[in-house]
């Protein structure tokens, strides 16, 4: 029995060496990746803490199917993403955010944070030009219908109409390359050397527009960017392969132009930009430094606490605290995770919220201590009573973490990420980290040392 509680011992020194090991590892890997100035896995600062711009598009999604909306999003996301990384901006973020179900009109938003960049008009010009594309078959008896409207001229035929365009629902959301040829070149006819722009759709818009073609020959397709009619040929002919020419009286920079914008991004809807927003990076420099101020004292004054209050559990706590702090640090670093000012007030409170799982675990282990049992066996039988008040806690924190990430806005969301990362963590930290390094330890309270050690308060 001697051997066997000798071998368990040294095993689960065995383990707690193991743990303090890693951690160390780890946070010397952090120190290094954070002090050299060509780090592989920088912390990724929002806007809030980095400076730059912010600029908030809002989506027109009046004419989309609710249904598409939020697919249509995505792509809508992807190629304003595109546009920015390409014109160099570094670490840009572009999310997607919807109104709350709560506000009076739903509005559906595009955010675009470009670090670095505080000149407003620099950052609309990062993103460049947003063509709408649209392709659109024109209403033969619209056109010809006499309605004092608005006079309109297609193909040299004038005559007033209401809206003689019927939607296709082909625009530039299919769209996969777009590129400058010259008329006569490929077989594409036309005269000799005159610029135009050759589209290439993906397979689902080559089946649309195979389509379009195929029931509607001879009647004129008018192709739209960002609302102005540039070109409207007539359809001759079922068109197979994914294959289209925008033709309108084209310069070659002009052709060169429209090409790059198309190939570089064609929005699936109109968007317009609703608000800017410019950061200073001084701005950015006093929230970190005021928040790891914060936090380092926070956990200063907490380290005293749990170490004059609860002894030996409390001196675990607070190694356990560490490794998680630092646990949290490389899972930033890998996920990678957008520190802002919210998401380093999140951190800080999961903090306050992984000592309470400590506090829980110190007081039923007194409380078996009392009732007689050794320090192993009151240890144990500590984490096993605690462990449902902690599972209980930690659950309502997910909840309202995952509602606060499901409905906040985008400074809610990086406050609820950083929280619910955390909860996660510290339980993690709080049952497997403490428990390994307390079974460490071993602590007879057989006598008065040991009770003193295991006790709380300032009782003997």
């Amino acid at each position: 029995m001697e051997n066997q509680a000798g071998n368990g011992r040294v095993v689960r020194i065995f383990y707690a060496l193991v743990t303090l090991a890693l951690s160390a590892a780890v946070a010397f890997f952090i120190y290094q990746n954070v002090t050299s100035p060509d780090a592989k896995y920088p912390f990724k600062l929002g806007l809030d803490l980095s400076g730059g711009s912010q600029l908030i598009y809002v989506a027109d999604v009046s004419a989309v199917d609710p249904g598409e909306v939020p697919e249509l999003m995505s792509v809508l996301r992807e190629v304003i993403e595109r546009r920015v990384n390409i014109f160099g901006v570094s670490e840009p973020n572009v999310q997607v955010e919807r109104s709350s179900a709560v506000a009076a009109t739903e509005e559906h938003r595009l955010i675009v944070e470009l670090p670095g960049v505080t000149d407003i008009d620099e950052a609309v010009r990062s993103i460049g030009e947003t063509p709408l594309l649209e392709f659109k078959l024109i209403d033969a008896e619209a056109l010809a219908a006499a309605a004092a409207l608005k006079e309109i001229e297609i193909e040299g035929v004038s005559a007033t109409a209401t809206d003689p365009f019927e939607e296709t629902g082909l625009t530039g959301r299919y769209l996969q390359s777009a590129q400058l040829q010259f008329a006569g070149q490929g077989g594409t006819g036309g005269l000799s050397n005159e610029p135009i722009v050759a589209l290439t759709w993906n397979e689902e818009g080559a089946e649309l527009f195979e389509e379009i073609t195929a029931n509607n020959t001879g009647r004129l397709l008018a192709i739209f960017l960002d609302g102005e009619m540039i070109s409207s040929p007539q359809i001759n002919e079922r068109i197979t392969g994914g294959q289209a020419i925008i033709s309108g009286g084209f310069t070659p920079d002009e052709a060169r132009a429209l090409a790059q914008n198309l190939s570089f991004g064609a929005l699936p809807m109109p968007i317009h930009l609703d608000s800017t927003q410019t950061i200073g990076a001084s701005l950015g420099a006093e929230a970190i430094e005021a928040g790891v101020f914060a936090g380092a004292v926070g956990f200063l004054l907490l380290a005293v606490f749990m170490i004059v209050w609860y002894r030996l559990p409390g001196v675990i706590a607070v190694m356990a605290l560490i490794i998680y702090v630092i646990f949290m640090l490389a899972l930033f670093m890998f996920v990678p995770v957008v520190l802002t000012a919210a998401g380093i007030a999140g951190l800080i409170l999961s903090v306050g919220m992984a000592v309470d799982a400590n506090i829980l675990i110190a007081e039923r282990i007194k409380e078996e201590i009392r009732d007689g049992k050794s320090s192993q066996d009151a240890i144990k039988e500590g984490f096993s009573r605690a462990w449902l008040a902690i599972r209980d806690a930690n659950v309502t924190s997910i909840l309202a973490a995952i509602i606060l990430f499901w409905f906040g806005t985008a400074l809610i969301k990086g406050f609820a990420l950083v929280l619910l990362i955390g909860v996660f963590v510290s339980m993690l930290s709080a049952i497997v980290i403490s428990r390994t390094l307390l079974m460490a330890i071993p602590v007879k309270t057989s006598n008065k040392i040991g009770r003193f050690l295991m006790g709380s308060g300032f009782s003997r």
